[in-house]
């Protein structure tokens, strides 16, 4: 999962990215309105955690210029200010979800898991693909009953690939969806990172490499079973 985090006070802003980023999302952050508008513009997030207060432009315009949009992310909106009116104000603006400070770390995550698999997105809560079983609340994987132990890292780019059910996933399309705005697109991240991910998943491979297109979880019959070997090329080991 990718998220924007729109928040002036900094100091609050670094908590909560440490915090996504040690449940395997990836995170911007922004401390202004202006910012938050340039950076939705120009990435793909699922999620914008959204200060109402921002300077610049006004989080209720931000907020409302997103839902304007269509199909953008999800917006929770943070604001000091609990009362119902100011609830309900910010979800006539658009917002999706709605968390007044001080907050609770594991009631913020739970409600951007939430929002994350809504409709939009179809993605429920535990994902199984095979023998393959990818709860993203706990953050657990297992492989035929045995728990796989995966970095942050690792975790999430398994999830982008799930999300794209048996669809191929380009490099940057991954870079993109399970790194930040600091990434290299020129890295080797991703085919490192690939090659980890099938080690600790084991055989028969689950991840296949398609050559000159990216990466996409194998099909779970047995006729593309027996091709899995084809993931785990000598390019990407």
């Amino acid at each position: 999962m990718r998220v924007l985090v729109a928040e002036d006070e900094v100091y609050l802003a670094e908590a909560v990215q440490s915090v996504l980023e040690r449940h395997a999302m990836a995170v911007d952050v922004v401390h202004d309105g202006d910012a938050a508008l340039e950076a939705i513009a120009l990435n793909d997030y699922d999620v914008v955690l959204l200060d109402r207060d921002l300077p610049g432009t006004h989080g209720d315009d931000v907020c409302a210029a997103v839902a304007a949009a269509g199909d953008g992310p999800g917006i929770v909106m943070l604001t000091a200010a609990g009362r119902t009116r100011d609830k309900v104000d910010g979800f006539e603006l658009g917002a999706d979800d709605y968390l007044a400070k001080p907050f609770e770390f594991p009631e913020l995550i739970a409600r951007m898991r939430s929002l994350a698999r809504r409709p939009r997105r179809s993605r429920p809560p535990v994902t199984v693909r095979g023998d393959l079983r990818y709860d993203a609340f706990r953050r657990e994987v297992y492989r035929d009953g045995r728990y796989v132990k995966l970095t942050r890292k690792e975790f999430a780019v398994l999830g982008v690939l799930l999300e794209a059910d048996g669809g191929v996933v380009s490099a940057e399309r991954l870079l993109e969806k399970a790194w930040d705005e600091n990434a290299d697109p020129f890295t080797n991240s991703v085919r490192v990172t690939i090659s980890n991910l099938r080690r600790r998943l084991g055989e028969p491979w689950v991840i296949h490499t398609v050559p000159g297109s990216g990466y996409r979880i194998a099909a779970e019959d047995a006729e593309d079973a027996e091709h899995a070997e084809d993931a785990a090329d000598g390019v990407d080991r």
